[in-house]
């Protein structure tokens, strides 16, 4: 009996490998077993690139097997046209009698069409293997499509006394309180690469003066967004430097210079909200929070938040900015990074 979970851990472990580049499409892994033996592996390396499952299916040496195999994929497989045909359609002339599904698509373009059309042609289809490891795994895309807004994750460091700032006053310098060591700062820049925009507030903007971009990582840097409410912020602040594209929250003006967007909303009760479906709207599937405690406490009292990473660091401020409160829970993972504890909560 085959163990179908083996395998789709396998394909699992391929997706994670397109983290950071596949956006706005997800993740997927997949592959051909024959025989209890696995012929061939593919993932989806980027957006535009060859699908999981045709990567898969082209690596197998013997096409001649192909009639006699089982498909092992993710998420369900795609039948219609987009920047690659769908793979349906190849899936259905190569005759693989068998596939193996690990979560139905969401989109509305597939949602169950593609499973319908292979058992349409004959094609033996089972759904819901390893179910929430596939959706946990496209937990961006999933959120994206079903709540009509980007994953959203709140990032902070905090003293052992549970301060995330110390107290600094008018004219302080514009550089950032370094709470934990410098090594975890590759970390994020490393989770930075993998989420599709970034987010501070004014006051952040204003005494950090941060880049937001992916210094000490290869990967993509993220759309910046900064709150600007009257326009205030000095023009040569990094984040108005025209290096990446950024949108700057405000309630003055619409308009659109080299890579930087102003975006005219109401900064009332619903901003937050407000500017989620406008993320919506310009298809970014991911938003990493790393303002200061009010903004981050504005989006977990409004419930908009999905993730929470907390690093908690060694030393003591005494006095300062106290860090944001989320709801009492257990994180779902705490793990020592040299003197330093790492906590993440999840909102369920």
């Amino acid at each position: 009996m085959i163990n179908e979970e083996l395998y789709m851990k396998r394909c699992i472990e391929l997706a994670r490998l397109g983290l950071g580049r596949t956006a706005p499409n997800p993740m997927v892994g997949a592959l051909v077993l024959h025989n209890d033996r696995i012929i061939g592996e593919g993932y989806h390396r980027r957006c535009g690139d060859h699908h999981a499952e045709v990567r898969a299916i082209m690596s197998v040496a013997d096409e001649r097997l192909l009639s006699k195999s089982t498909l092992f994929v993710s998420l369900e497989p795609c039948c219609h046209h987009g920047k690659t045909p769908p793979c349906t359609d190849l899936i259905i002339e190569k005759s693989i009698p068998s596939i193996v599904i690990g979560t139905t698509d969401p989109y509305a373009e597939v949602a169950g069409k593609g499973i319908a059309r292979l058992r349409g042609h004959g094609c033996h289809v089972k759904v819901g293997v390893m179910k929430d490891a596939c959706r946990q795994l496209n937990k961006r895309f999933f959120t994206f499509h079903e709540k009509k807004r980007p994953y959203i994750i709140l990032k902070w460091a905090q003293t052992a006394d549970g301060f995330i700032d110390a107290e600094r006053g008018p004219g302080a310098i514009q550089q950032p309180t370094w709470i934990t060591s410098e090594k975890l700062r590759i970390l994020v820049h490393k989770w930075r690469s993998e989420e599709q925009a970034i987010m501070v507030g004014t006051r952040t903007a204003l005494k950090d003066n941060p880049q937001l971009n992916v210094r000490d990582w290869n990967g993509p840097s993220p759309t910046r967004i900064v709150l600007d409410r009257e326009l205030k912020l000095p023009a040569n602040l990094h984040l108005l430097n025209n290096s990446q594209s950024t949108i700057v929250i405000n309630e003055i003006i619409e308009k659109t210079s080299g890579k930087t967007r102003y975006m005219k909303l109401p900064f009332n009760d619903m901003l937050l909200h407000t500017l989620t479906a406008k993320l919506y709207d310009q298809g970014l599937q991911s938003l990493f929070v790393e303002g200061g405690r009010q903004l981050l406490q504005g989006f977990i009292d409004q419930d908009l938040w999905d993730e929470a990473r907390v690093f908690t660091g060694t030393g003591f401020f005494g006095k300062g900015l106290e860090a944001p409160d989320i709801p009492p829970q257990k994180p779902v993972s705490q793990i020592m990074i040299g003197q330093e504890v790492f906590y993440c909560f999840r909102n369920t």
